[in-house]
């Protein structure tokens, strides 16, 4: 900002004419920047309450400026490194509002700590700005110093905190990232993701395409392994959407490096923005015109319709009429356009498609015929058209749709009760493919599937198992079928199988678990089930890999009276101190969480945990663990400052 005064001593005076003091222009810059943040506007959801926390107590700071703008000359040379302190936190502020307000939705989850960190290191700043003016020499009103001072209280108490994570959203991070299996149960973590940061549409996804791109191109594409979780979250719910990779999904998925990449798109000709599909984002191969008017890559469009979509993408419009027109001009257009710039022209898109996606785009024929094959009472053929709706409904969105519009789910509900156990196996794995799409969700619980999943759940082989607690986690980013899972007595066969099954099945189990406990009325459940012992094991036996999931069921079990107290008997606290002193960061973060929730409800705990040395673990968490695990230990401190018994 031109005006913006970043000295430290006070403004020399340009002679005896000069008709304003030298603190006027330091604090008029100031107003500047206030009122810049006042109108940035809406804030993404994430991170929505600490903006507003943070505009209002700035906004506060308004009528102090005014009347310090207007004194004849500054009370003390300190004046100048507070305001000079005041105009950094701000204009740092303004930045960190303004990512919050339009920066990538996904960049903000996925560096979620080093936000929450900002937002700290800001609060802390205006706090010590604020503690160099000395209101006894500034001469202002009483109502404004009133009204400073008391934003200041709240800055000091607020100093080392930030909002309360999301440990749900956390979690579903967690698992999205997870890329253990190649099945599908994550699919329904990425739905919950979409609707969390409103990435649940073609036009959302197309905003947050253009602003990763807009990122990587101010990092110089320097964004590591942060970039690699935002492209393939982005990805991964493109395809949701039965869209595609989009412009840049490439990033970080092919053989070049990301730098290589980002670096190679930064130098490359700027497509102009009327050649790009606004689903792919990407030059268009083979422009058509739709009802509205808009055009798109014809590929990308044919798939958005092909999924049962019958809107205009970019207006929302209801189409007349499904016609596709080529758009010639534009394709001339684009064409010279490629040879003006050295760019290969790229080829009609079409002929590309795999056998696999023939049956969903094409032959509704063959999965009618399919699904008829279900009803049938020769069990060889139910076993082996039911193997075959599982792979299909696997493999695409359009096969999902497909398959459930020709009445296949109310038979493969049938057939959880088979005698036959591979095609009980098949059925239940089928319904977990298809339960991917939100609309077959709805379907499935109709049918009345829940009560027969949780049977395979307990009498199936152990992958029917398996992806019978896939399927009720999946069924359970519902909320209304979470009340509806946890009463019809899904949760202790969950706790058999995260205590029972092998690794997949644990970790399907604890995803499971851990979703339905969301539900306050699913947390006695489990603690009564006897989901803490196994959960506790698993942190002793780090060798499965499973003690982040762990720690974050035991975290949300200890927001419960009962949890707490089932924690509390399993003698856990020597091994969360072990984890608070030797885990990784997010063991660390976890285990510290876990033992505050128990600290603050029994006192025994804290003095049990200060008996085998966590005070000096804490003090070095407080200053070199994650932002979410800073707070936790300096909380913790804190209550055991207040002990007798203090190490």
């Amino acid at each position: 900002m031109e005006d913006s005064c970043s000295s430290s001593s006070p403004p020399q005076s340009t002679g005896e004419g000069d008709l304003q003091s030298p603190s006027h222009h330091q604090c008029q810059s100031l107003i500047n920047i206030v009122n810049e943040i006042a109108v940035i506007g809406d804030y993404r959801r994430t991170h929505r309450k600490d903006c507003m926390t943070l505009v209002r107590r700035i906004k506060l700071l308004m009528p102090l400026f005014e009347e310090l703008k207007d004194m004849a000359s500054p009370p003390h040379e300190a004046f100048f490194s507070s305001v000079s302190s005041l105009e950094k936190a701000l204009l740092s502020a303004k930045t960190l509002l303004q990512l919050c307000h339009d920066g990538s939705k996904l960049y903000l989850v996925v560096e979620r700590e080093a936000i929450a960190g900002w937002f700290v290191q800001l609060t802390e700043e205006l706090d010590q700005a604020l503690d160099g003016l000395s209101y006894n020499q500034l001469k202002v009103s009483d109502e404004v110093r009133e009204q400073v001072e008391l934003m200041h209280l709240q800055l000091k108490r607020s100093k080392g905190r930030a909002d309360t994570q999301d440990i749900e959203l956390y979690m579903d991070i967690m698992i999205a990232l997870s890329q253990k299996d190649g099945r599908n149960a994550d699919s329904a973590v990425l739905e919950r993701l979409a609707d969390k940061l409103q990435l649940g549409t073609v036009s959302d996804l197309t905003v947050e395409s253009r602003a990763v791109e807009k990122l990587i191109k101010e990092r110089g594409g320097d964004l590591g392994e942060t970039a690699e979780h935002i492209l393939y979250l982005l990805k991964k719910m493109k395809g949701m959407q039965g869209i595609g990779s989009l412009g840049g999904d490439k990033i970080g998925f092919d053989s070049l490096s990301l730098s290589e990449v980002s670096l190679e798109k930064i130098s490359s000709p700027v497509c102009p923005e009327d050649f790009r599909c606004p689903i792919s984002l990407d030059l268009m191969q083979d422009p058509v015109i739709v009802a509205t008017g808009q055009t798109y890559d014809r590929l990308y469009i044919q798939r958005w319709l092909d999924s049962g979509h019958k809107t205009c993408p970019k207006t929302q419009q209801v189409l007349p009429h499904l016609t596709l027109t080529p758009n010639y001009v534009l394709r001339s257009l684009i064409a010279q356009w490629c040879e003006n710039h050295g760019v290969e022209m790229p080829n009609k898109a079409g002929s590309s498609r795999s056998d696999s996606s023939d049956v969903s785009f094409g032959n509704r024929t063959s999965i009618d015929n399919l699904v008829q094959q279900l009803y049938s009472r020769q069990i060889d053929v139910q076993r082996a058209a039911a193997e075959e709706v599982r792979l299909l409904a696997k493999r695409n969105a359009d096969n999902r749709l497909l398959i459930a519009e020709a009445g296949a789910i109310p038979q493969l509900v049938k057939l959880l009760s088979s005698t036959d156990m591979k095609t009980q196996e098949h059925a239940v794995t089928a319904l977990l493919n298809l339960s991917i799409h939100s609309s077959n969700k709805g379907f499935i619980v109709q049918a009345g599937a829940i009560n027969r999943i949780i049977d395979v759940l307990k009498h199936g082989s152990m992958e029917a198992r398996e992806n019978a607690a896939a399927t009720l986690f999946s069924l359970s980013v519902v909320d209304e079928n979470k009340v509806i899972i946890g009463a019809s007595g899904a949760i202790p066969p969950l706790v058999d199988l995260l205590r029972d099954g092998t690794v997949r099945g644990k970790k399907d189990a604890a995803t499971a678990i851990f979703n339905l406990s969301i539900y306050q009325g699913n947390k006695f459940r489990a603690v009564r089930a006897g989901v803490v012992p196994p959960l506790i094991a698993l942190l002793v036996d780090q060798s499965i890999g499973m003690v982040d999931e762990a720690l974050a069921i035991l975290a949300i079990l200890a927001t419960h009276q009962e949890g707490r107290i089932a924690i509390g008997q399993q003698s856990a606290i020597d091994i969360l101190v072990e984890l608070i002193h030797s885990g990784s960061a997010r063991n660390k973060e976890n285990a510290a969480a876990v033992l505050l929730a128990l600290g603050m409800n029994d006192s025994s705990h804290l003095l049990a945990a200060m008996q085998l040395g966590v005070f000096e673990y804490l003090i070095e968490l407080a200053q070199n663990g994650t932002t979410r695990a800073r707070r936790k230990a300096r909380d913790l401190l804190n209550l055991m400052s207040k002990q007798e018994h203090v190490p």
